[in-house]
């Protein structure tokens, strides 16, 4: 009796991480995977933008640290609570810029160099506000700044401790928010108004 060609297994996991890879969106949408879910978004609108560039504005300009920022730059985060990974694309990331991950190959970087992730909240805010939040905290992302269009508040998410941030504050839209280090600033949200 001959032993049969066994096939290799591929499990769910795989055939999801190889669909998303494959994945091809249009111009302009980004697509993520998170906690096991393929999410596809539309460009973002004129006010969503208007939030980002000022967001970039001050921290490049007032952060004691020199930071590199994209806002297209996928992250791989790791632990991904139900799933290993995790794969975002932050409104804004910001990296010290003598880290240099933006000048690894590829489309993806790694998240243990990643100063601060920001979201500014669009027509699925939970999420920004669940979802995301508790993978940035799981992969111990320092500070996560949540822009809430739709509460006109702004919250820094800071100190994650076993998969959870253990300092939050918010602030209504218009008053400043500190920045802790590296960034040791405040951030004027009145222009935000």
């Amino acid at each position: 009796m001959t032993a049969m060609a066994q096939e290799p297994v591929v499990t769910n996991e795989e055939t999801l991480l190889n669909g998303f890879f494959a994945l091809e969106t249009p111009e302009g949408f980004k697509a993520e995977l998170i906690e096991g879910e393929i999410v596809v978004t539309p460009p973002p609108d004129n006010n969503h933008e208007r939030f980002f560039s000022r967001i970039v504005k001050q921290v490049l300009t007032r952060s004691c640290t020199d930071m590199d920022v994209s806002g297209n730059k996928g992250i791989v985060l790791s632990p991904g609570g139900l799933y290993p990974k995790n794969y975002v694309i932050p409104d804004a990331t910001f990296v010290p810029s003598d880290a240099d991950l933006f000048g690894l190959p590829g489309n993806w970087i790694p998240s243990d160099a990643v100063a601060l992730v920001v979201e500014v909240t669009s027509s699925k805010p939970y999420r920004d506000r669940v979802i995301k939040r508790d993978a940035y905290a799981r992969a111990n992302i320092p500070l996560y700044l949540l822009v809430d269009r739709e509460k006109s508040t702004v919250t820094l998410f800071s100190e994650p401790v076993d998969g959870d941030y253990q300092t939050i504050r918010t602030v209504p839209i218009g008053k400043p928010i500190a920045l802790p280090d590296p960034f040791s600033f405040d951030l004027d949200t009145s222009d935000f108004l």
